[in-house]
């Protein structure tokens, strides 16, 4: 199976990308579908490897998902007849852990094995846990089997308190508690827009969510009803890859379309920079090669902070500006996989751990006393890069490879490509598009 980029670098990335829809919404509202009865019809979702995955998890408990067009696609949970997600298909992605939601529902008793996805270090999946059993679900892990078992013996209520907000714990409690009893109250939640637009998709389906800062109140409804196709919020980390694509190879690239409101802090870290940035109208953008760069000092925080899914195409960026730029990381342990392959090719970059007083407190995954870390990064520039073979080792970092062969001379090979597909649609075809020399292998 041909999963290998060969990039031919060099050239300034000019043109137009219209931008596919948001990962972090289509495999959530994907899910939440199972929630409804009858057919329920989304749009404008990515044709990527995620995606896929989750249809297959849908087709193994009974139910149908499929696309029915280029991006709409068409969900049933009329036959779901099986209460426990495959073990293989489920490793394999994070998300699965929010089938909980629609399984506990139909079946009261659901089975659910330790989530995959990425691997970026102690992404505790306890906070989750504590929240279903707060909303009064028993909630129990056997290390032999490798899955969490759940029993939902009444309909959920209560309060709970995110000790640190979790995008997907937040997502998953809201969609357990559409069908509550009375009411539930979830305190300190994530705040990424994406979960907008899942409250967005529930409520005008019959769901009764208001959200009031980090503060997100369900009061239950007997059922959900789709009258209209969905059509999901555009990807805005597919819109920071282009961004830096038409900036770092010094070309000129326009972007539709991204409310501002998701990706304000990049724009003006970009501006900051001297990076060249033009709203045009209708939430579409234009980044450019202005001038020289000047560095950075990025710490990566929950939205709306500077994404940790960017530091990575931002550290690309940094490697051509003029001076000694910082990447604090306090969202994943292990968000630098990408900087041993950087280095490789000519990339001059040093980690280091600044002081922190109260680190649990601080980083916001689960921080252990007994370990050593190394949270940040120094990165010099400029660097002239050369070219080199460089493997994958997660999503983000993939965008970051391939970025890093666009503006290298002569033939770049990165391999496990597929790691990058699962979040990016034709990625390809959308570099060739802007004039850049790539193709699979």
């Amino acid at each position: 199976m041909e999963d290998s980029l060969l990039i031919k670098g060099g050239k300034p990335l000019k043109g137009d990308v219209f931008l596919s829809g948001a990962k972090n919404v289509a495999l959530k509202v994907t899910i939440a579908a199972l929630l409804f009865r009858g057919k329920v019809v989304l749009r404008n979702i990515p044709r990527i490897n995620d995606i896929f995955e989750i249809f297959s998890l849908i087709h193994s408990l009974g139910g149908e998902a499929e696309f029915v067009g280029t991006n709409e696609v068409e969900i049933d949970s009329k036959n779901l007849s099986i209460n426990k997600l495959d073990f293989l298909y489920a490793s394999k992605i994070r998300t699965s852990f929010m089938f909980f939601a629609p399984l506990l529902y139909r079946f009261h008793k659901a089975y659910i094995p330790n989530p995959g996805g990425c691997r970026l270090g102690a992404r505790s999946i306890d906070r989750i846990v504590e929240g279903l059993k707060a909303l009064g679900i028993q909630v129990n892990y056997e290390s032999s089997t490798g899955y969490y078992s759940a029993l939902m013996s009444h309909k959920p209520t209560g309060t709970y308190t995110f000790i640190k907000p979790s995008h997907t714990g937040t997502e998953l409690l809201i969609m357990m508690s559409v069908f509550c009893k009375d009411s539930v109250v979830i305190q300190n939640c994530a705040l990424e827009p994406e979960i907008d637009d899942l409250i967005l998709f529930l409520n005008i389906s019959g769901a009764k969510i208001k959200k009031k800062g980090s503060t997100i109140t369900i009061w239950g409804v007997e059922k959900l009803i789709q009258k209209n196709p969905f059509s999901i919020v555009s990807d805005r980390n597919e819109a920071v890859t282009y961004a830096i694509a038409g900036i770092v190879t010094r070309g000129d690239i326009t972007i539709h379309s991204i409310p501002e409101n998701y990706i304000s802090c990049f724009v003006n870290q970009l501006k900051e920079v001297g990076a060249g940035v033009e709203y045009i109208k209708d939430d579409s953008w234009r980044f450019f090669y202005k001038s020289a760069l000047r560095p950075s000092h990025i710490i990566t925080n929950p939205h709306p902070g500077f994404m940790t899914d960017w530091q990575p195409n931002w550290a690309v960026l940094m490697t051509q500006a003029n001076g000694v730029s910082i990447i604090h990381e306090r969202v994943f342990e292990n968000r630098f996989s990408y900087v041993n392959e950087l280095v490789k090719v000519g990339a001059k970059i040093d980690f280091f751990q600044p002081k922190v007083k109260t680190p649990s407190s601080y980083y916001h995954f689960t921080y252990d006393k007994t370990k050593t870390y190394k949270q940040a990064i120094k990165i010099y520039g400029p660097q002239t890069l050369h070219n080199g073979v460089l493997t994958i080792a997660d999503l983000r970092a993939g965008a970051t490879l391939a970025l890093t062969g666009l503006i290298t001379s002569g033939e770049t090979i990165i391999n496990n490509v597929s790691i990058l597909e699962r979040g990016y649609e034709n990625f390809v075809s959308k570099i060739v598009s802007l004039g850049g020399n790539i193709k699979k292998i």
